[in-house]
């Protein structure tokens, strides 16, 4: 598979971004693995490393928007990490089968591993205004509506929708623009 054509822009600027599992295998089903996505994010968050202003995670994928120093290596630690940590709870778990999923859908030139569980890229787009962040926050707290999983964004629990309702959420986000 060809490397993703979006770039990250601008440095700072937030973005929006979406990182999928690879043949959209529903891992994030599972909390025991959501829970390592949560707990990367607290620790970016915590070192300074990211400012994350909207999340939602789906079975298969997640959506954000955030922003750092460097968002494009900040995203890539994210990936690797939070991979690394998941295939060693999958082979915790003795999950044979979603790692042999993990292993046929790896990418041909990934030779340096034996699983891959992110797809390339994260289709960066730069929020270019108070508009777009809206549109695309809205979009990322529907999410979870539209698929039909829930009637109001509020009842997805792995989504920053309650931290906007001025409700604890599960990640600490920036609700500042």
């Amino acid at each position: 598979m060809a490397r993703s054509r979006y770039t990250i822009s601008e440095a700072r600027a937030p973005h929006f971004l979406t990182c999928t599992v690879v043949n959209w295998l529903p891992l994030f089903s599972n909390p025991a693995l959501v829970e390592i996505l949560l707990d990367s994010w607290r620790f970016l968050h915590d070192q300074g490393r990211l400012t994350l202003y909207a999340y939602v995670i789906m079975e298969n994928h997640l959506h954000l928007v955030g922003a750092a120093e460097n968002l494009g290596k900040e995203i890539g630690d994210f990936k690797s990490f939070t991979a690394r940590k998941m295939i060693d709870r999958l082979r915790e778990r003795k999950a044979d089968w979603i790692l042999q999923q993990l292993a046929l859908y790896k990418a041909g030139f990934k030779t340096d591993r034996q699983y891959q569980l992110w797809q390339e890229g994260a289709h960066p787009q730069q929020i270019q205004d108070e508009t777009m962040m809206r549109q695309k926050v809205e979009y990322i707290h529907n999410n979870p509506v539209k698929r039909g999983y829930v009637d109001d964004p509020l009842h997805w629990r792995y989504s920053s929708a309650r931290n906007y309702a001025g409700l604890p959420g599960l990640v600490e986000v920036c609700r500042v623009w």
